[in-house]
């Protein structure tokens, strides 16, 4: 029997679909937990033979967004002045958006080259970390629980801030979801919010979640508290908040410049 890494129940087969325009791949749904993920991808090599996907066009769009709703959630329920860190950080777009908005941002990803935050890579700090944050990461992994459990402890820390699109119910057909992004193979792991709450308490974390945004974390919010910031008025709750932090852009500037990280 298949068993969910999730929630260690038995799980079963719901459908195929083809990855990469090539391999027919075997989809596992779990109906304690609704944990829906392929087969053990053995393509990943190939799908990442580009770290990021050509057809990810949103990049610039998403990092824009998160940035902002990300910039009302630390001012607001976190340390201002404290360290972050943007785990499989990608290009480093968000890390060097982060500094830019005031935040002392750090960047890490083992699969990618960082181009725009360079000279604060992780190794270049010491921990411990205020939060760490994985945006659109948890729908690459496989073991989900280790691969947060992982993170949290080199960070030192106990909060994640994620993003990940969530499904309702039964896991929508192949052809109905473009978020399984079967042509670049690389979306392996779908979840629903009772998913993440199953996580929440093999963690022994508590869960906040607003659409595709979320937090697993010691820490206690008001959840209405928590709604109202990245809800509709986040916008102008980060012009606010924007205005009374200083950005890091031209001390950064002085830093590489002297040689300094």
């Amino acid at each position: 029997m298949d068993i969910c890494p999730i929630c260690d129940s038995g799980r079963r087969e719901i459908f195929t679909a083809e990855i990469l325009h090539q391999y027919k791949i075997k989809y596992f749904f779990c109906d304690n937990c609704g944990f829906l993920q392929t087969e053990e991808p053995f393509w990943l090599n190939e799908a990442y033979s580009n770290a990021i996907a050509d057809t990810d066009t949103g990049i610039v769009a998403r990092n824009l967004s998160i940035s902002k709703k990300l910039t009302c959630i630390l001012y607001f329920l976190f340390n201002k002045e404290g360290k972050y860190l943007d785990v499989a950080g990608g290009y480093g777009l968000l890390t060097r958006m982060m500094r830019d908005i005031g935040f002392n941002f750090y960047w890490q990803d083992v699969y990618c080259q960082n181009i725009f935050a360079e000279g604060f890579e992780f190794n270049d700090t010491t921990n411990p970390f205020s939060a760490i944050t994985a945006f659109e990461v948890l729908e690459h992994v496989y073991q989900p629980i280790n691969f947060i459990k992982q993170s949290l402890s080199e960070a030192e820390t106990k909060t994640i801030i994620f993003s990940t699109e969530l499904f309702q119910g039964r896991p929508p057909q192949p052809d109905a979801w473009d978020y399984y992004a079967h042509e670049t193979g690389q979306h392996i792991s779908f979840y629903q919010y009772s998913s993440l709450q199953h996580i929440a308490r093999k963690l022994s974390l508590n869960l906040y979640s607003h659409k595709n945004l979320h937090i697993l974390t010691d820490k206690k919010f008001n959840s209405l508290y928590w709604n109202f910031l990245v809800g509709r008025l986040s916008k102008g709750i980060y012009l606010f908040a924007k205005k009374r932090i200083q950005s890091k852009t031209y001390q950064d500037f002085q830093k590489i410049k002297q040689g300094q990280r």
